[in-house]
């Protein structure tokens, strides 16, 4: 268990089930989290709090896609960032860690837990 819940993760996820599960698993393994449905939603949040790692689903109606991981290269590059799809192929290339969904949140957790260990 995460016992620094200065640790503020952002999930961006457009599925509400998906979104609001994993703010509760985080939220009880430590983690402080906060949530946006779409990119627009995330930049507003990253206006607005100190972020350390982005959970994003790739596919969004509202920025997502390809110009949601260029908007998070060029202005987050300072976060550790995690990308989550059911649509992206593993030869598709992205510069983010990947999980392809459906995935298990302790096994999204471990993945977070080893980002957040390199930034140290």
């Amino acid at each position: 268990m995460n016992q620094n819940n200065k640790i503020r993760i952002l999930i961006v996820e457009d599925e509400d089930s998906i979104r609001l599960t994993l703010r509760d698993y985080l939220i009880k393994k430590g983690y402080s989290v906060l949530v946006a449905s779409d990119g627009v939603g995330a930049i507003k949040q990253l206006l607005d709090n100190n972020i350390d790692i982005i959970v994003s689903d790739y596919r969004m109606e509202i920025l997502g896609g390809d110009y949601w991981i260029r908007f998070l290269k060029k202005y987050c590059s300072d976060k550790k960032i995690i990308i989550t799809s059911g649509f992206l192929k593993p030869d598709f290339l992205i510069t983010f860690p990947v999980v392809y969904k459906p995935y298990d949140y302790s096994e999204l957790e471990a993945l977070i837990e080893k980002s957040l260990a390199g930034s140290q």
